[in-house]
């Protein structure tokens, strides 16, 4: 390998809509203020350590097609983590991404035991250390991987050896000490292997009480070591499992609130995960915003014609300014941001593939924050609102909601007032165009 992995890319720089230069952000001036807030600020964008460095673009019906000389089956795997991590801050660095998200065995190989994974990670942890000190890149969130290895075949946390259960919390601990040594914003925890592939040897009260209990001692050593980030929960609906336990985002938030977590751990929305469980991104977004939930999100898309995950680039801008509209109405992120969960497809083999990839996305994202900036200022979709939940806000409306009426005294009062209520259209197919306009 050269000096530089990507020696024929140089910092990608704004140049504007009418820009040609496919190296060139035509939305993404990181410095526009919008809001009160530059887009830079808005937006935390990241890059992900494992589908960028980590997978060489394997399937299952054929070999890998991507340059990553550092992917080898033999030899000094420390030292190829090492180079891994170099060539990452390259990439990071050059695309001007202000942070960037790993799981421990992204970042380290396994070793023979914990002590010597663990030993590994904290080497490679010096090297990313360095590397943020001379970049300014900053860590969004690390997590442990606790479903690539074959002892977690039946779960982490969920697993019915107790012994699995030990050795996820063992994991976990260090993982986190490693997130907080590097000033990371949050900590995840993506349950790939909590769930079931059959009831038939599946006691689900027992894998539920475990999966709390888990959290519950999550919760417990992060104020022990005194880290400042939040916890976050990624739900998905199944895949690699047939289900698992945090489908999606009210799943979680039901589960949050039964044992009492719900102030401690918000969730880490991926698109694809939306789609998969038969909502869109939009829902998703929408009801983490509403349950008081709302964490960072994984930016990507799934097919429409395929029934997996398949990790591409967001591209619809219609879809994601309304994503940024919730989140705009939400205040805005806090210690989340928009990580890019995305890889590029196998064919697109050439080094700087990856470059076009998250340009786009970033551009994406950033005419999505112009779009929902506007839809805020000008407000035709909260006037609406507001006038259509307007009665809740006063006489009749509030009195219920103020608990002034039962079931017997509204049966009372309809009958004595004779109130027969028609319809009010909802008018969906003019807010519809309505949104169109702001996003066309």
């Amino acid at each position: 390998m050269s000096e530089q992995f990507f020696p024929n890319v140089d910092k990608i720089q704004y140049e504007g809509p009418d820009s040609k230069n496919p190296f060139a952000f035509r939305y993404y001036d990181e410095n526009r203020v919008v809001m009160g807030k530059s887009m830079k600020e808005h937006l935390r964008f990241a890059a992900c350590y494992w589908h960028n460095f980590c997978s060489n673009g394997f399937d299952i019906f054929g070999e890998g097609t991507f340059d990553r000389p550092w992917i080898q089956p033999v030899g000094d795997q420390l030292a190829l983590a090492e180079q891994k991590a170099k060539v990452a801050f390259e990439f990071f660095e050059k695309l001007g991404v202000p942070y960037f998200c790993f799981h421990d065995t992204d970042i380290a190989p396994e070793g023979a035991t914990l002590k010597e994974s663990h030993a590994n990670v904290n080497h490679i942890a010096d090297i990313l250390e360095k590397e943020m000190h001379r970049t300014g890149v900053n860590l969004l969130w690390g997590t442990a991987n606790l479903f690539s290895n074959k002892r977690f075949c039946a779960g982490g946390s969920t697993n019915p050896n107790p012994e699995v259960f030990a050795y996820s919390a063992a994991q976990v601990k260090h993982a986190m000490e490693v997130t907080h040594r590097l000033r990371g914003q949050n900590y995840v925890l993506w349950g790939g292997r909590e769930g079931y592939d059959t009831l038939l040897n599946t006691d689900l009260k027992q894998e539920s009480e475990q999966y709390a209990r888990f959290l519950k001692m999550v919760v417990e050593h992060k104020h022990k070591i005194g880290f400042k980030g939040t916890l976050l929960i990624e739900p998905k609906p199944q895949e690699p499992t047939k289900h698992q336990y945090d489908y999606d985002t009210a799943t979680v938030a039901g589960f949050l609130h039964k044992h009492g977590l719900q102030d401690e751990i918000k969730v880490n929305i991926e698109a694809n995960h939306a789609t998969l469980a038969g909502h869109s991104f939009h829902h998703e977004v929408a009801v983490a915003c509403a349950e008081g939930i709302m964490g960072s999100i994984d930016a990507n898309r799934g097919d429409m014609q395929n029934g997996w995950d398949t990790d591409q680039y967001p591209n619809d801008v219609a879809e994601c300014t309304l994503v940024m509209y919730e989140i705009l109405k939400a205040g805005g992120f806090t210690t989340g941001g928009f990580n890019f969960d995305t890889k590029i497809r196998r064919q697109s083999c050439e080094r700087d593939d990856l470059f076009h990839g998250h340009i786009g996305g970033m551009d994406t994202m950033a005419k999505s924050l112009l779009n929902a900036a506007q839809l805020i200022e000008d407000a035709p979709l909260t006037a609406f609102v507001d006038e259509r939940y307007a009665g809740w806000k006063q006489g009749l409306g509030k009195d219920i909601f103020d608990g002034e009426h039962s079931l017997e005294s509204l049966s009372k009062l309809v009958h004595e007032q004779n109130i027969n209520p028609t319809s009010v259209s909802g008018r969906q197919e003019l807010l519809e165009n309505i949104v169109n306009r702001y996003t066309s």
